[in-house]
């Protein structure tokens, strides 16, 4: 049995398709672990749930930031912006709330003991060790699955707090939770999420520096697999894998196999090329 990581997919069905033609992928016999992003700003969002929905336990599935907003869109009302018309396949589909239903309770985090892998999609903020990263996994996952879901889904939004209290409490709490679990890709030297960056690492700001090279992160030593910062590329640094290679943007689908030392197995996009971006 082979477990392999995959990439940011966003929609792009025709390069999933292929990669798992690639990987020769039996789901009677191997794992596909998503890093999140599923769906939003590719051609193919609903063929892409479809397909992953259907491999049943052979898939593990975190959710992304365009994940969670696809789910406040269907759920709560919140306004599509025209980046994001590509969910509107999903939304006028005869099974869209099958779709959701599976969507909607799919974890934030997920570790594997037998492999020592946590996948997350974007990253932990340095106060978090992984025991509090699954703690707060959980609260979040118990608020996406309860009864006032739709009153998450209206407070998600916003970049603070910027920095994580065990004082924190209500909808500032699951805030700052879904923003690293998420959207995060940067610190200042302070330990704050800087939740409006989303460029190289060359255009970091004085300071600041990746989520994973932070001084002092408590879940160093963990080995992490997440996607989410297309502009950051395929890197293997500091026990952190990131899988996010811009399929969406021209650049390409990844995956790494996790159960044993391999080189990465990539497609090209069939997406026009342009700059890597994200919200």
């Amino acid at each position: 049995m082979a477990t392999y990581a995959v990439g940011d997919v966003q929609g792009c069905a025709e390069e999933l398709e292929t990669l798992l033609e690639r990987l020769a992928f039996s789901p009677d016999r191997d794992r596909l672990w998503f890093v999140g992003d599923l769906v939003n700003r590719g051609p193919r969002s609903l063929d892409v749930l479809r397909l992953v929905a259907r491999l049943g336990d052979a898939a593990v599935i975190v959710l992304g930031n365009h994940d969670l907003h696809l789910l406040a869109a269907a759920r709560n009302d919140a306004g599509l912006r025209a980046q994001d018309q590509s969910l509107l396949p999903i939304l006028e589909a005869p099974d869209r709330e099958s779709l959701l239903d599976w969507l909607q309770s799919r974890p934030m985090l997920h570790h594997d003991e037998a492999l020592e892998v946590t996948m997350l999609h974007a990253g932990l903020p340095p106060q978090w060790d992984l025991d509090t990263a699954r703690r707060c996994a959980s609260e979040l996952e118990q608020a996406l699955r309860g009864e006032h879901s739709g009153t998450l889904f209206e407070q998600m939004y916003g970049n603070e707090p910027d920095v994580w209290s065990e004082e924190l409490e209500g909808e500032e709490r699951l805030r700052f939770i879904t923003n690293a679990l998420t959207r995060l890709r940067a610190c200042s030297a302070d330990g704050r999420m800087l939740l409006k960056f989303k460029g190289t690492l060359a255009q970091l700001p004085a300071g600041a520096v990746p989520w994973f090279r932070a001084a002092g992160r408590r879940s160093a030593g963990a080995r992490i697999v997440c996607g989410h910062w297309s502009a950051l590329g395929y890197r293997d640094e500091a026990g952190v894998l990131s899988l996010d290679t811009g399929c969406v943007w021209g650049g390409a689908l990844t995956a790494q196999r996790l159960d044993s030392p391999s080189a990465p197995i990539q497609v090209p996009s069939a997406q026009p090329l342009a700059e890597f971006s994200d919200c």
